[in-house]
């Protein structure tokens, strides 16, 4: 195993090399000729241009070798970070029983394409549960939490019965991975544990369970309501909210909330908050009650493009915090109550009779 990790780490550091070894034989060339050959050591303009374009293009071609390998790097640096964006924020499936589903990111580190918002959707027996949310901060100094909060909810989605057992189960995720992180940062002396930092580090979320009805179970914590598009754009209700996860302990009792229904034909858009506190240079917050009121009927995919477009476009491509969308359409269809058939009458009963 340790000779074939050897043998891989020179066949990297070969293909790093290779484009260095032309202009590198190429100086070594002009060097001898320029303190080996008597021609090249004879005074005159002449022989001074030659050996100065000499010199130049070798140089010429060291800067491009080294731009190249750049260049590969951080394809290479792209493609692992597209890979790890397919893994941890995988887009959810188009359609989840009966749901169409879309979501998208746009994360405000430059070069970055995964950041600090999360979101999942998962089919359970016990209905579509959907969570977004937000971690404080943004860009990779966020993934630890992200990984932490997604890997739970992907197994508790299944095993808790109750939409209060999945949030507890995430709210233990994060504690762990906080003491974990304060543990590295902040060695335990003398056996003592050490406090992770929840005053610094904590995740604001919305967990949903969509019935097969249409009916809505929601827990907020500390993050902003859904929108329901329908025949108006509305601000969903979502109860009182709780803590953010890492700042306070949830209370003994978790209720969701329950008076909320997603009609057939209705869409639901979560988003993070990065979506209504992002500015224009004039320092105005960007309306998204607005950019969804025309989008009613359309597709969920096509809703986070135009969203996003006009994100973009408000901010002129400058987004002080990341930015995440789930969009979900009831494409259930409401099977009415079936009429009789006419000319069928219901049967009389049978007149009792009297001994």
């Amino acid at each position: 195993m340790i000779r074939t990790r050897s043998f891989v780490s020179d066949g990297s550091r070969l293909r790093r090399l290779g484009p260095l070894a032309l202009p590198t034989v190429w100086g070594a060339v002009a060097v001898a000729w320029k303190f080996g050959c008597p021609l090249a050591r004879q005074p005159g303009l002449p022989m001074r241009i030659a050996t100065s374009v000499v010199f130049l293009t070798v140089g010429t071609g060291l800067v491009l070798g080294l731009r190249r390998g750049f260049a590969r790097e951080l394809a290479a640096v792209r493609a692992v970070a597209d890979a790890t964006q397919q893994v941890l924020l995988r887009p959810p499936p188009a359609r989840l029983d009966g749901l169409a589903l879309a979501a998208g990111q746009l994360s405000a580190s430059r070069g970055a394409s995964v950041g600090g918002d999360l979101y999942e959707a998962v089919a359970t027996p016990y209905g579509v549960r959907i969570v977004i949310g937000d971690v404080r901060g943004h860009g990779l100094a966020a993934l630890g939490a992200v990984v932490a909060v997604l890997g739970s909810f992907r197994e508790a989605a299944h095993d808790e019965a109750e939409l209060g057992g999945v949030l507890r189960r995430l709210e233990r995720a994060l504690e762990r991975h906080l003491r974990e992180r304060a543990r590295d940062e902040h060695p335990a002396r003398s056996g003592v544990e050490p406090a992770h930092p929840a005053a610094e580090e904590f995740v604001t979320l919305l967990l949903l369970e969509v019935r097969s009805d249409g009916r809505l179970s929601v827990l907020n914590c500390g993050h902003p309501g859904p929108y329901r598009l329908g025949r108006t754009v509305e601000r969903l209700p979502v109860g009182d909210p709780l803590p953010p996860l890492g700042v306070l302990p949830l209370p003994g009792a978790l209720a969701p909330y329950t008076a909320a229904r997603l009609m057939p034909g209705e869409t639901l858009v979560l988003h993070t908050d990065g979506a209504e506190e992002a500015r224009d240079h004039r320092g105005r917050f960007f309306a998204l009650d607005t950019a969804l009121a025309g989008m009613s009927g359309e597709a969920p995919a096509a809703m986070v493009r135009r969203v996003h477009t006009a994100l973009l476009r408000h901010t002129g491509g400058r987004l002080d915090d990341d930015v995440a969308l789930l969009v979900v359409r009831n494409d259930r269809v409401r099977v009415p109550a079936q009429p009789a058939e006419p000319g069928l009458r219901r049967p009389r009963p049978a007149p009792s009779s009297h001994c």
